[in-house]
Order: C-alpha cells, then structure tokens, then sequence
C-alpha cells in the first residue's frame, strides 16, 4: 500500500524538516510506501530553500510552488491532482495534528471506508482563534448538518475519492463541504489540536470570512430562501400595517401625525434590501468568475523525481 501526504506550506518556515521527519518515522515503522507532496503557496520567507533541500535529500518528496498566494484550498487540490498513492493524507505543516492518528485512518480505510476525517473536539490556540472557530463551525453545522464540530483539515481519502474530487472544476470552493457532498463511507476519529510550536498561523479573520462565505454560498440555498422568507415576512407586516392604519383612519378618526414610524420603517426595510442586494452580488460575483474560467493556481516551478516524469 503507497501512501500520499498532501501539504501546503505557507510560511512554515522551520517546521517543514520537523513534519517531513516525524512522516519518515512513520512510514518507515509501518512499512508503507509513500511519497510526499508539499505545495508551496507563494511562501514569502525560507521554506520554498526548505522544501527543496527536502526534495535532494528524499526521492519521495515533491514540490509544487505557486507564482503567488493562492489559498490552502488551492494548494489542496494541486496536490490531490500529483498523487500516485492507494490513499491520500491531507494535513498541515505546522505539527498542530497528532502524527499517530494516521495509523487510525489507514486502519478505518481498511475496514471498508473511502474517506476518514480527523475532526477537532478542541484546540490549544489562543482565546480568539479558539473562539472564532467554534463560531464558524457551529454556523456551518446549520447549513451543512454532517459537518462535524470543530471542523476538520486532517484526513485520509480513497483514490476513487481523489478522481471524483478532481472533477469539480470551480473557483471558490468550500473543500470540506465537496468532500462531505461526495457521500463516501465516512469514519470520523475526534482529537485533540495541539498547539502550535513553531511560527504563527496565517489562517487571518479575514480568510476565514472568505472561507465562510464560500462555505455558505457554495453548499446551501440558505441565503436565497432567507431573503424570500424575509421578504414575505415583511409584506405580509406591511399588509397587516396598511389595514390597521385604514381602520383606525377610518374607524376610530385617527390622524396618524409624525414622522417617527414611517422613518423606522423605512431604515429597517432598507437596511434589509442592502443585505439582500448584497447577497445577490455574492452569486452573481460568482457567476461571474466562473465564466472566466482562469485557473485557481498558478504552478511557478515544479520538482518531481525524473523517473516519474518519464
């Protein structure tokens, strides 16, 4: 059984000999063919010099390195596309995933199931970033139930899993979301995320909106349906309104003077029509960027063994 580790690297400076090491240890323990793809996505510091002293010291290793920034989604899937492997591990640089947890998913495939999903029950970052992924997590859970708590990045998939992912060609993906909708045996294994030891991470608040915009607007109709609720929500209050402003005109001679009411309902009903203009810009943004068709990433130097290109 050949195993393949898919892993992007953005600013991992000095963690990347440590990863590749414990991985070798493994490996070699279990007696597992392997390789290791890292995918550099336009790393600003030392770890591209990093990785490709790794790739001279190990044949196994490969190297893919992005012209610029283009997202740990991105990186992802440029690496699922260079994988010769039975399986595929996709995990982290930054040593924040128990390395022993892979001897558990390749235990778990080989009961039956294509995909395996590491997820986090809790994590040993700061306040914010603790707090900020629950939110997250706990908001995506509405629109997709089968996403586990904590979210996930650690996980082994089935090569028949890989071919069916690197099909779907779209732009701003929501990775855990297409590996969910795929409908695969799927085990779960909770953990622990440890720490981070080395660096700081790079996951800011606003790629995580990003992400969360993704997420909700790639796997749900949520957003749409909600503003057709809302909409009809508020007709029907305005209709109720009308009627009670005509009876009491009418009925109980009530003029109705002052200004206050109608300004309420006016900042509400238009704040409320930005929001949904603002959710339709989002689709049509979309929209719009797939009929572009450019590539999610852009592969500025590639270093394989030469025995596989030929």
């Amino acid at each position: 059984m050949k195993l393949s580790f898919v892993i992007p690297v953005y600013r991992n400076e000095g963690s990347l000999i440590p990863t590749f090491t414990i991985i070798k240890d493994l490996v070699t323990k279990n007696k597992f063919e392997y390789e290791l793809i890292f995918v550099n996505d336009g790393s600003d510091d030392n770890s591209f010099e990093e990785l490709k002293e790794l790739f001279k010291i190990d044949s196994n290793v490969k190297v893919l390195s992005f012209s610029r920034n283009f997202g740990q989604v991105a990186a992802v899937i440029a690496g699922l596309k260079e994988v010769t492997g039975d399986v595929v591990i996709s995990m982290s640089a930054d040593l924040q995933e128990p390395i022993e947890l892979i001897e558990q998913m390749v235990q778990k495939w080989q009961e039956g199931n294509e995909i395996v999903i590491c997820h986090r029950t809790d994590r040993e970052d700061g306040f914010i970033a603790n707090n900020t992924s629950k939110i997250f997590y706990k908001l995506m859970k509405y629109v997709n139930p089968k996403m586990p708590n904590g979210g996930f990045d650690f996980l082994l998939l089935d090569k028949k899993a890989v071919n069916v992912l690197n099909q779907i060609d779209e732009r701003n993906r929501f990775f855990q979301g297409d590996v969910l909708w795929l409908g695969f045996n799927t085990a779960f294994i909770p953990y622990r995320r440890i720490k981070r030891a080395i660096g700081k991470s790079q996951w800011t608040l606003s790629k995580k909106i990003k992400y969360f915009i993704d997420g909700l607007l790639n796997t749900s109709y949520v957003p749409i349906r909600l503003m057709s609720f809302l909409g009809l929500c508020f007709s029907f209050v305005g209709f109720l309104y009308s009627l009670i402003i005509i009876y009491s005109r009418f009925v109980n001679n009530t003029p109705f003077n002052g200004w206050a009411p109608i300004m309420i309902l006016l900042l509400i009903i238009g704040g409320m029509i930005m929001v949904m203009l603002g959710i339709i810009g989002e689709y049509v943004w979309r929209a719009y960027d797939e009929t572009r068709k450019r590539p999610i990433y852009i592969i500025k130097d590639k270093f394989v063994n030469e025995e596989e290109n030929n």
